[in-house]
């Protein structure tokens, strides 16, 4: 009885994580698949327009914000029952730090930031551009350090 009860305290604990993991990383294709029909619709024939509009800034926001959601769910899980490290828990934070620049980059001339302000035609420009990069950026390093690099050393 005893073997019974120390084998199914483990296998949730286990499979729980790993449910997670694989819930993380089909939330994240599927906001990379929604990023690109934002950000490169004429790669499935569905560009309508020679410039970027409204549609496809709110689309590519969207998919970017799953994508970060995903990654951040899938990492998370990998850190098992250890408590996160401090570095983690930054990394988390500059994931959202860098969502936050990519929503307000992207959508500037929607929020009447850029130099397009509504009621005029929103207009991605190449300043808008550069801070959704600089947002991806960030991200990027927020991702990077919620691994648990002290797993890899033992």
């Amino acid at each position: 009885m005893s073997n019974d009860q120390n084998s199914t305290d483990v296998v949730p604990a286990i499979t729980g994580r790993t449910e997670q993991a694989v819930f993380g990383i089909v939330v994240s294709v599927l906001g990379f698949l929604v990023f690109l029909i934002g950000a490169k619709p004429e790669w499935l024939a569905l560009d309508r327009s020679p410039v970027i509009g409204f549609v496809q800034i709110i689309v590519f926001t969207f998919g970017m914000g799953l994508l970060c959601l995903g990654g951040y769910v899938s990492l998370s899980s990998l850190w098992k029952q250890d408590g996160r490290s401090i570095l983690a828990d930054i990394g988390s934070r500059l994931i959202a730090t860098g969502y936050v620049v990519f929503v307000f980059a992207g959508m500037a001339d929607l929020l009447g930031l850029g130099t397009h302000p509504l009621p005029g035609i929103p207009f991605f420009g190449p300043i808008q551009a550069m801070g959704v990069q600089v947002g991806q950026v960030v991200i990027a390093v927020g991702l990077a350090m919620m691994i648990p690099y002290h797993r890899f050393g033992k």
